[in-house]
């Protein structure tokens, strides 16, 4: 395939993963977009202790990621940015994420909810969130004590993002035999009128 440079947000731009140097995800983010790209860098929040005294950071959810929106035969600027390793693909060519699972992400990182990186699921308990700030999202349900979380994933990256939510926002699509969340617990989602607080943002290094 013969690459070009062109306009980096041509009609045939799609999303694509893009992995960084360690380290370097904030600032490839930054290089992106001052050349015109779209992209998204997905970060959460996390405490760390420093001089005695507990400090806010926010990292990347996918470490050694971020997601750009490109044209195939164009991706040869984006190659060159400092800090990129390469574009996740098959062999040679990239491959394309699908859309449903960038929209997921995006929904998650704008909620507002607690973020974290969760190690990747294949199977579970299939979801979709009714009201909240997730709402028309679908994933994995996973209930841990008092905790309930809806997992997404990038399937190409096998890594996963879990997001709090609450247990009356889903109704689920299917589950397993004998888990601990089942069609009789969620007939019908009961929507909460309390506003969500919202993280800092999200896909802006």
């Amino acid at each position: 395939m013969q690459e070009s440079f062109g306009r980096p947000n041509s009609d045939a731009a799609i999303w694509y993963a893009v992995q960084t140097r360690p380290k370097h995800e904030k600032s490839v983010s930054a290089l992106l977009e001052f050349k015109g790209y779209e992209q998204l860098l997905p970060l959460y929040q996390s405490w760390h202790r420093s001089s005695g005294r507990m400090k806010s950071v926010l990292l990347p959810l996918f470490k050694g990621y971020l997601f750009c929106r490109l044209d195939p035969v164009r991706r040869l600027p984006v190659l060159m940015t400092p800090g990129v390793s390469s574009i996740v693909g098959r062999g040679r060519e990239p491959e394309p994420l699908p859309s449903e699972e960038i929209a997921r992400i995006q929904a998650s990182c704008a909620s507002g909810l607690q973020l974290t990186p969760w190690p990747f699921l294949e199977r579970g308990d299939l979801v979709h969130v009714e009201c909240g700030p997730l709402q028309g999202v679908q994933g994995i349900f996973i209930s841990e004590k008092s905790t309930c979380r809806l997992v997404v994933s990038v399937e190409i990256l096998r890594r996963s993002v879990a997001v709090e939510v609450d247990r009356d926002w889903v109704r689920p699509i299917a589950t397993r035999r004998g888990a601990a969340f089942s069609t009789v617990e969620a007939k019908k989602a009961v929507c909460s009128s309390s506003p969500a607080t919202p993280l800092a943002p999200s896909s802006v290094a």
